[in-house]
């Protein structure tokens, strides 16, 4: 199964002999470059420019389930085609809901934020390995502060959310101020990065780094369907009118993906000037940016394996787990559920 990132403006997107089929014109040539791919080998469709799509098409992608997906110059996802039909029981948004409202979405935020925070402190203990006679007394600073802030985040309890909302919020700004203070330090001086910036990015890492968080988003919004939850019905982002609070809720776990793909990027020097433009304050990937650091993510979340509940899974799959894990906890199930089911089967199962 592979993955259709459509980056080069222009491009079109049809149907031939029941085939997908990419019509791209060179514009120096004019020449047109064709290329067939059959619907069965194919699990998402991605766009990030200009592009055209005909609607046989999406209707053969609607038929397979494959997603089709927009993205805006971030890489954030803009909207998707979806099959029509809910991908599960309304059950689970139902609790879902109750969730957000007692003492259940404070364990589960509890638990994502400890997970985040404790992700940063040890991909600095990473770092730290390879960095101990330069940076070693830095680094064991930082490593301390950051873990001190995950048991802090443990101890707080509360009956809702809302009781600790800002509290949890300030512990999780001080990690993560203390988390890019670290990694700019040890970034080469030839990429000035002074903390997160995001509209516009502000440097070439945060870029890069916004631009990886957007493909992160599209692929937690896409588990987070497949497993029945609501990306809307959240317990700490705020519930305004179209924002998508549990995907920003359930992410943070896994902007480490992000984090370690883009610094491992730029610490082997394979990011140069000519990856991004510069833009009004700021900068932008362009087409070599974005295609250098899809091709590197992709690989990192969906070829590499790593060891999840004893299980030899990418990291995609034990997201997708993770999400149906949380769906199950949600309806009062035991664990069994998953167990009883093989991880092939659930990453499968993405029919209505």
């Amino acid at each position: 199964m592979q993955e259709i990132y459509i980056n080069t403006r222009g491009t079109y997107l049809h149907i031939k002999d029941k085939m997908f089929e990419l019509r791209v014109k060179n514009v120096e040539t004019k020449e047109v470059i064709k290329r067939t791919v059959a619907a069965h080998k194919v699990k998402s469709i991605i766009f990030t420019v200009n592009a055209a799509m005909s609607t046989e098409a999406i209707a053969l992608a609607l038929k397979n389930n494959i997603d089709v997906i927009l993205l805006d110059g971030l890489g954030k996802p803009l909207g998707r085609f979806w099959h029509s039909k809910l991908g599960s029981t309304t059950v689970i948004r139902k609790q879902q809901l109750k969730a957000s409202l007692n003492n259940m979405a404070v364990l589960w935020i509890k638990k994502w934020l400890c997970q985040k925070i404790g992700n940063q402190a040890q991909f600095l203990k990473d770092l730290k390995k390879h960095r101990a006679e330069k940076h070693g007394d830095f680094l064991a600073d930082k490593i301390e502060r950051i873990t001190n802030l995950v048991n802090s985040v443990d101890k707080i309890e509360a009956s809702t959310v809302d009781d600790i909302a800002e509290t949890l919020r300030g512990l999780e700004g001080t990690a993560g101020r203390l988390y890019f203070e670290t990694l700019s330090h040890l970034l080469a001086k030839t990429y000035p990065f002074k903390g997160r910036s995001m509209r516009p990015a502000k440097d070439s890492f945060n870029a890069f780094l916004n631009y990886a968080y957007g493909i992160l988003y599209s692929k937690v919004e896409k588990a987070l369907i497949i497993a029945g939850i609501d990306p809307y019905i959240g317990f700490m982002h705020r519930d305004d009118y179209n924002y998508k609070s549990m995907l920003y809720d359930f992410i943070e776990p896994y902007r480490i993906y992000a984090d370690t793909v883009v610094f491992k990027l730029f610490s082997a020097k394979k990011v140069n000037k000519s990856h991004t433009d510069e833009i009004a304050n700021g900068f932008s990937l362009n087409k070599d940016g974005k295609e250098l650091l899809v091709n590197h993510f992709l690989k990192y979340l969906e070829e590499d394996k790593i060891k999840h509940n004893r299980r030899l899974l990418t990291r995609f799959h034990s997201l997708q787990l993770d999400a149906h894990r949380f769906a199950n906890e949600l309806l009062g199930q035991d664990n069994k559920v998953i167990d009883n089911t093989t991880s092939d089967d659930i990453l499968d199962n993405t029919k209505p």
